[in-house]
């Protein structure tokens, strides 16, 4: 394989884990039991918003950083591992 087909490779990797994140957190959007306090509703709020912008903002993030150095490659991993990373801290704070 060439170095362009890893690169796009590595891009579709990332976009897939962003829709699936993105599908993901959309689940997160209504709590199955009201909160039980203010700083659970705000806790939940916080998880959601990350779970359902965050692994786009990541994105846009990682592209354009990428358009800026053109080191698409290392770019597409570091942005796979940090959409990974917020999906999972928005399950964390918005677990339903």
């Amino acid at each position: 394989m060439s170095a362009l087909s890893v690169t796009a490779v590595a891009w579709l990797a990332v976009l897939a884990i962003t829709a699936s994140a993105v599908l993901f957190g959309q689940g997160s959007r209504a709590p199955s039991h009201p909160a039980r306090g203010v700083q659970a509703g705000r806790r939940h709020r916080i998880g959601t918003a990350l779970s359902i912008s965050g692994p786009i903002g990541v994105l846009l993030i990682a592209v354009a950083a990428g358009a800026m150095t053109g080191s698409w490659l290392t770019l597409a991993v570091i942005a796979f591992a940090a959409v990974g990373f917020v999906a999972v801290a928005g399950l964390v704070l918005a677990p339903h």
